[in-house]
């Protein structure tokens, strides 16, 4: 492929490269006063980016900078989904960032390079090319988790944020190269060449710690210990923002890292997949149950699907794959609008985060109380809310690998799950009211909440085949 093509089928990456540098200077040069001007414009070049995704998609596969990088249908329906969450979580800050002192341009800049990095990662094709992509992300990362400078507890989560997450690359540098030792390269492709017949000690070892490093992203347990912490601390439209883009690109990447460059091993790594679902599924059902912080409450609940997910990955086939597209998906939209919902518990005296400050919501907002009633009734997975059927699509995927176990621990550990959430309904409808949080008609916050609750409940269903249909076609182009 000649130079021209290449940079062809880059051009939403060098959309975001160049318009993210492009805002950096001009926020520069025009000081923070520019905030919302560089917000409305990093909005539109992440839209713009998204258009191109979904223009340039439909054609065949393509392979770029020598097969490092892979361009394909999984990868511009994980794109599409990463840039639209961008977009969402700066148009979802303005208010907080402003009522917090924190309207600073190098906020929706930073999204921008971040979101840069998730596009990386899920076209990667290569350890290298993965690794680049990962540490792109995770820089613009630590930094938003710190963005409350005057904090303690915000620079608190962006230092264990940092530090962790260098642990989490080690591991995930050591596992590519004991790959790359034993088997000689770093393309996908060839390592699948290299292990098509029985893979060596040495290779699985390395596979082991690949999968260390790439849980961390997903703050799948046993290395979830980040995720409360960070959580909290952030300032919460960076915990929105944490709590969806990031975990769809690492999920993506986690897919990509496993069923193409060893398909020929599953039975050596479906155990640890699996092993890492049930604990992701235990930490977050039983963790959560005791949490007063709505936010800590949402990473350990983050954790958990992060579980259910994996169930899909775990059986390893293209009906897998494809029932964690489906149920990223859905995750999304879910948490997307639980946190506009948060963002929206506001008094005089500032944000409000405790549990029981959502007690008798009923009785003093009915509209947010029955937004996020229907939310938490689909992170439940109650049925017919959409949050029931991507349980049922991974559920599903694990029965048809054989994996009946997993599929039986899952629907176990979503019936404890779901005490939580149905305890955060309870205070709202029949507890006495506290006091009444301020009242946002017809704002971003308020829209981005109705609409996700509209989607989770009834609108999308409506949409469920043709988004089953995008998820199978995008899985398939990885086999």
């Amino acid at each position: 492929m000649s130079f021209s093509e290449t940079l062809f089928w880059t051009i939403p990456e060098l959309v975001l490269a160049v318009g993210g540098m492009a805002l950096l200077i001009a926020g520069v040069f025009l000081g923070d006063r520019s905030s919302r001007l560089i917000s409305t414009l990093s909005i539109c070049l992440l839209l713009a980016a998204l258009l191109v995704v979904v223009a340039l998609q439909g054609g065949p596969a393509q392979n770029l900078f020598g097969g490092s990088f892979r361009i394909d249908a999984y990868s511009s329906f994980m794109k599409v989904l990463v840039l639209a969450s961008a977009a969402f979580a700066i148009l979802m800050s303005d208010k907080y960032l402003a009522g917090e002192q924190l309207g600073r341009f190098e906020y929706p800049v930073l999204i921008v390079l971040a979101a840069l990095g998730m596009s990386l990662m899920v076209s990667a094709n290569d350890l290298i090319a993965l690794y680049m992509g990962v540490e792109t992300q995770s820089l613009a990362l630590y930094i938003l988790a710190a963005f409350n400078r005057d904090s303690r507890r915000s620079t608190e989560a962006g230092l264990k944020y940092f530090v962790l997450g260098a642990l989490s690359s080690c591991l995930l540098l050591y596992g590519a190269s004991l790959v790359y030792g034993f088997t000689g390269t770093t393309q996908f492709d060839a390592i699948a060449r290299a292990v098509s017949g029985e893979a060596n000690i040495g290779v699985v070892i390395g596979l082991v710690f690949l999968i260390s490093g790439l849980a961390f992203k997903v703050s799948a347990a046993p290395f979830h210990m980040w995720a409360p912490d960070v959580y909290e601390g952030a300032p919460t439209p960076v915990t929105a923002f944490f709590a969806a883009a990031p975990k769809l690109a690492a999920m993506a990447m986690f897919a990509r890292a496993l069923v193409t460059p060893f398909p020929e091993i599953v039975a050596d790594w479906r155990p640890i997949i699996a092993v890492l679902s049930v604990a992701s599924m235990a930490v977050g059902a039983f963790s959560a149950i005791a949490q007063s912080n709505i936010k800590r409450l949402m990473a350990y609940s983050s954790i958990g699907h992060m579980g259910f997910a994996l169930i899909g990955l775990a059986a390893g086939d293209e009906r897998g794959v494809g029932s964690v597209l489906i149920y990223m998906t859905i995750y999304v939209v879910m948490t997307i609008g639980a946190f506009a919902c948060i963002l929206l518990m506001r008094r005089r005296g500032g944000m409000t985060e405790a549990i029981d400050d959502l007690s008798g919501l009923t009785k003093t907002n009915m509209g947010l109380a029955l937004i996020l009633s229907i939310l938490l009734f689909s992170l439940a997975g109650v049925p017919p809310t959409v949050g029931f059927f991507g349980k049922l699509f991974v559920f599903q995927a694990a029965v048809d690998a054989g994996l009946v176990w997993l599929a039986i621990v899952g629907a176990v550990l979503s019936v404890v799950s779901a005490f939580y959430y149905l305890r955060i309904i309870w205070l709202m409808w029949f507890n006495e009211p506290a006091p009444a949080f301020e009242r946002e008609v017809g704002s971003r916050l308020g829209l981005t909440a109705a609409g996700s609750a509209a989607l989770v409940f009834p609108i999308m269903l409506i949409f469920m085949g043709p988004l089953i249909a995008a998820a199978r076609a995008a899985a398939a182009s990885l086999f």
